[in-house]
């Protein structure tokens, strides 16, 4: 078997594995949890009109580009407008997911223990597991946020450009990446230039530099640009999505510009405006410094039920990181960055800077309403940073007896994940609890 076979197998049933916890019972909890009741009927909606709609005359005014309510949409094509049907692109998308992890790893540091242990933690993640169960947007915006990262290092610039493009028409949070990775490939064309001329012995060649900064505009600005626009078919060739006619009423010096674009920019700066001034309090807000941590996740389902063998019941589903994972991941998130400081590897940087685009603006909105969730955006960074920690673990082993006990201690840290992964699992799949198991399970009073 050679090595090939061995990795989309080994990958390929982690992936199945993890599929399986994703659609157990995966229409059980009726109704609409938590931004279903929009994302949802958004979708419903761009399926029976093209655009998102109220009801049949009624334009919706929606904040979030329509990427993913199309994947969305594909599920309940297939499987109705229910519970299953809206649930399901999430699911497949976040096991998906589970299979890039592994081949990711596997291109950064070309080992297949460190591969494996990629991609089971982030099927062992508690996070990416609840998200593969909601029909929210977040888990496609990292699913391509994922694909772009592969697309970059394997120098597949102008397919990165496009997967850049159905991030930031799922969620705007896309929109950091573009910046992030194509500032990266200007620096790196910059070095490379650099070495170049050193060994040419000869003065760095600026004009050639310019011209990569170019190339780069096209593949991380213009054509995530067209993608994102395109994503918006459905509000451009109808004449019923939100403010539509909107030009069409008023007086402008940019009549040059066709009315239909003139009103779709205006809509997109009311959706600006809305983000900018989301500050409605929340029982679960978070904020950002609290993320990694898990100090605050959010319940997207709480309700107590009958019929579970105690005389008070409790069902939930919450957002919660694996707790050993998350904790571990952060540790390896200051060790990773102190080895880039010693000793600036590509793939330390590189990872470093893919976990800041997705965490560090929200920084910067202390004010706006924000939730533990939205991490799940870099959330395969922020592990590969932790599998980046393991690799270093491994490096530095003296003789074949230490690395054999290092990559034992790897394959315990699994188990361990693994272990907390399990007893988190009735938080993240809704399963009814006695009151006294569900209060068990809340480690952290900031978790009630």
């Amino acid at each position: 078997m050679t090595q090939r076979v061995r990795d989309w197998l080994a990958a390929g049933l982690i992936s199945l594995m993890a599929l399986g916890f994703r659609i157990w019972h995966l229409g059980k909890i009726k109704g609409f949890i938590f931004d279903e009741v929009y994302y949802a009927k958004d979708a419903h909606s761009l399926l029976l009109h093209g655009v998102e709609m109220v009801n049949s005359t009624t334009a919706s005014y929606v904040v979030h580009p329509p990427m993913g309510k199309w994947i969305i949409a594909l599920g309940i094509k297939a499987f109705g407008f229910n519970e299953f049907g809206w649930r399901i692109s999430a699911a497949v998308i976040g096991s998906l997911a589970v299979l890039v992890m592994y081949f990711t790893a596997q291109k950064l540091f070309n080992n297949s223990l460190l591969s494996a242990c990629a991609a089971l933690f982030m099927a062992f993640d508690g996070l990416e597991l609840v998200q593969s169960r909601t029909a929210l947007l977040d888990i496609f915006l990292m699913f391509f946020l994922q694909l772009a990262f592969l697309a970059l290092i394997y120098s597949q610039h102008w397919v990165a450009g496009i997967l850049l493009g159905l991030a930031a028409a799922t969620k705007w949070t896309g929109l950091y990446y573009m910046i992030a990775f194509g500032a990266f490939m200007i620096y790196a064309d910059f070095r490379r230039r650099q070495t170049q001329s050193r060994i040419n012995e000869s003065a760095f060649n600026f004009e050639r530099w310019f011209g990569d900064i170019g190339y780069r505009a096209l593949q991380y600005i213009v054509i995530p640009i067209a993608v994102y626009l395109a994503s918006w078919s459905g509000w451009f060739f109808t004449k019923t999505g939100w403010d539509r006619d909107w030009a069409n009423l008023q007086k402008s010096r940019f009549s040059f510009v066709p009315a239909v674009f003139r009103s779709w920019i205006h809509y997109q700066a009311q959706v600006l405006d809305f983000h900018r001034h989301l500050t409605t309090p929340h029982p679960y807000s978070a904020n950002p410094w609290t993320w990694l941590v898990m100090a605050r996740p959010t319940a997207f389902l709480y309700q107590a039920p009958t019929g579970c063998g105690a005389p008070t019941c409790s069902q939930e589903v919450l957002g919660l990181g694996t707790p050993i994972l998350w904790w571990s991941a952060t540790i390896a998130l200051a060790v990773t960055f102190g080895y880039w400081i010693a000793r600036r590897e590509w793939q330390s940087g590189l990872l470093l800077l893919a976990v800041a685009a997705g965490y560090l603006p929200w920084f910067l909105m202390q004010k706006r309403t924000m939730f533990t969730f939205y991490a799940v955006a870099f959330e395969p960074f922020l592990f590969l940073v932790l599998i980046y920690a393991l690799s270093k673990l491994l490096e530095s082993a003296k003789s074949i007896r230490a690395l054999r006990i290092r990559q034992w201690a790897i394959g315990a840290l699994v188990m361990v994940v693994a272990l907390n992964f399990l007893y988190f699992l009735p938080l993240y799949i809704g399963t009814p609890l006695s009151y006294s198991a569900w209060h068990a399970h809340l480690w952290l009073p900031s978790w009630f």
